[in-house]
């Protein structure tokens, strides 16, 4: 009687064997299209950073040497030393809230970052 029911047991098995395996593959279907996903986005966020990286320099030399040139031309306005102690006040005032704009620019960058982050970690299929 042993025989038969280990004949039995095999074929009872095979599919319960296939269908774990199938399972398997699906998840590992699942899993592939995630990393793939992931891949294309992390590609995508590194382009963007370039761009915006390259546009922050572009835009702070700008900015650099505009603020130079005004220095320039307020130095050779000064004619006294109370016109200087005022132009020292103005630029550096200027410095200070480029600095802040700078700054604040910066963490609206970081803002980003962590939104664009946490979106292509939350936009995976889920299972």
């Amino acid at each position: 009687m042993t025989e038969l029911s280990e004949p039995r047991a095999g074929i009872t098995e095979q599919p319960a064997v296939d269908a774990v395996a199938g399972l398997a593959q699906v998840k590992l279907g699942q899993a592939n299209k995630f990393a793939l996903d992931l891949l294309f986005g992390a590609q995508q966020v590194m382009l963007e950073e370039m761009v915006f990286a390259g546009d922050e320099l572009l835009d702070r030399a700008r900015t650099e040497t505009h603020l130079f040139t005004e220095f320039v031309s307020k130095m050779a306005g000064a004619h006294s030393v109370n016109n200087i102690k005022t132009m020292y006040e103005e630029c550096g005032q200027h410095q200070i809230d480029f600095i802040r704009r700078d700054c604040e620019r910066l963490f609206k960058h970081g803002q980003r970052m962590i939104e664009t982050t946490s979106r292509l970690l939350r936009d995976r299929p889920h299972s």
